[in-house]
């Protein structure tokens, strides 16, 4: 059976933007870079900052993560709202899990002992799997409660058996491993599973009541905010490029510093 062809659904649906969610996904994707050039700046020893234990840091990492997983859930309904096909998920499935493993090895090359071997990319290679199987089989009240349970259970389960670099991409681990990021399944699913709920709750918003709350993802945007909206559809490519652009200049202004 052809996984593509459905009765309800035309041969080639035109894929259509939704700004707002863009221009979301966009100042995410800025908060990131203003937040790893802080960490470059540490790096280099221009500043003096601790990343891993200062709440100040670690609270902002945790909120980054999440506006990107509520981002790509509310995407994932969109996607299935405009019946996107199959082929065109596996294509874009395929550039995260590509992006992933390239972020492995510059990490490993930059930070051999605390690599990256499972982050926010590998986490959300797994989980848009689990999405995209799962999502249109889950009414929002049931995405809503397992994704409260996805964030819950790391909390009430640890095995050292989810240790290993092999196993820690579960979540239910005994102790955070050491590594330069970190995104887990669990509880990381739980807010996909809220974006997911959420953008389809919009969607039935706007067919209920013509805009309406939807248009909080469906409107348009100020002029003001259209950089945003454009970076948002190249997040990808931005999140692949901005390290290596800012350590090399960081690289090249220590070199002119002595």
């Amino acid at each position: 059976m052809n996984p593509d062809a459905s009765p309800a659904a035309p041969a080639q649906v035109p894929q259509i933007r939704y700004p707002r969610l863009d221009a979301l996904r966009g100042f995410a994707i800025v908060w990131m870079a203003v937040f790893h050039f802080a960490f470059d700046l540490n790096h280099f020893r221009w500043i003096q900052q601790d990343f891993y234990r200062d709440p100040f840091w670690t609270l902002q990492r945790s909120l980054i993560v999440s506006l990107f997983l509520l981002c790509a859930g509310m995407g994932q309904a969109l996607a299935l709202h405009q019946q996107q096909s199959w082929s065109r998920f596996w294509r874009r499935w395929r550039q995260v899990a590509g992006c992933a493993v390239l972020v492995s090895l510059g990490s490993w090359w930059m930070f051999p002992r605390s690599f990256i071997s499972f982050g926010v990319l590998h986490g959300m290679a797994v989980m848009l799997l689990l999405l995209r199987w799962a999502g249109p089989r889950l009414p929002n009240t049931a995405c809503l409660l397992l994704g409260l349970l996805c964030l819950a259970l790391p909390r009430w389960v640890q095995s050292p058996l989810f240790d290993s670099r092999w196993s820690n991409w579960v979540g239910l681990v005994t102790h955070k491993p050491i590594a330069e990021d970190y995104v887990p399944v669990l509880p990381w699913l739980g807010l996909m599973l809220w974006g997911f709920a959420l953008g389809r709750w919009l969607l039935l918003r706007q067919q209920a009541r013509g805009t309406g709350a939807a248009g909080l993802i469906c409107g348009t945007v100020p002029g003001l905010l259209q950089p945003l909206a454009v970076l948002g559809r190249w997040s990808l490519s931005f999140y692949m490029l901005h390290q290596p652009v800012l350590i090399g200049l960081l690289t090249l202004a220590a070199t002119m510093r002595t």
